[in-house]
């Protein structure tokens, strides 16, 4: 028998991230359990009696989420009865630095060292505009503290090419819409370095979407190809 994630949770708070990433089928599980409050573990055959808090999070629109088939209807009315939208990081004034400095004291700790950012980089948080949110600050803060020595600076040239690469987007009157939307969806990939959870959301798509997209790019140059 196996203890699941929440027996292992039982009389404190069970974290589930990324809810509308969660396959259906344990959408359908995770639902009973909330609507039951009763669970059965891997293997056994007694039903438990279930006594964790709940909290779910997601870094898409929950509604939007449904109406794309990713997220069950019922499932988000059972967890949403406490609704809590974080701003995007940018809005929150004081926090780039303050988590900038949080995620260099692990790494220091970590590392055995005491490296610390230079005026230049504590001007480049202000600055950047930071679209993957908390994530992408730490991946800029992890990178950093690889490439520096003592004193920690950003190279910023990987923004630079971001923001002209989409400046640059310009097309003829009369394109067709598809051929407009592949543009910019290969530009913004190319601009985010392949990364396509942070193309997904700057474009305001889900990745599932993003992933049809291309897929149906892919085909459509092979297609051509054996022509």
């Amino acid at each position: 028998m196996h203890r699941g994630a929440f027996e292992r949770a039982s009389g404190g708070t069970l974290f589930l991230d990324e809810i509308a990433e969660m396959a259906p089928d344990m959408q359908v599980r995770l639902l009973r359990v909330l609507e039951t409050g009763r669970y059965t573990r891997v293997g056994g055959e007694r039903e438990l009696q279930a006594a964790a808090r709940v909290v779910a999070a997601t870094n898409r629109d929950p509604r939007r989420a449904v109406r794309e088939g990713l997220l069950r209807e019922d499932l988000l009315y059972r967890l949403e009865v406490f609704p809590i939208a974080v701003p995007a990081l940018r809005e929150r004034e004081g926090d780039v630095e303050m988590l900038a400095e949080h995620f260099l004291r692990e790494l220091n700790a970590t590392e055995g060292t005491q490296k610390v950012f230079t005026p230049a980089a504590r001007a480049f948080f202000l600055a950047h505009p930071w679209p993957g949110n908390v994530r992408e600050l730490k991946n800029a803060v992890q990178r950093a503290f690889i490439l520096s020595d003592e004193r920690i600076d950003f190279d910023t040239s990987g923004h630079e090419h971001a923001a002209s690469t989409r400046a640059c987007l310009t097309v003829p009157v009369g394109t067709a819409l598809a051929e407009i939307e592949k543009q910019a969806i290969c530009l913004t990939l190319d601009a985010c370095d392949g990364d396509k959870r942070h193309c997904a959301e700057l474009l305001g798509i889900s990745l599932k979407t993003l992933y049809n997209r291309l897929a149906a790019y892919h085909a459509a140059t092979a297609a051509s190809a054996t022509r």
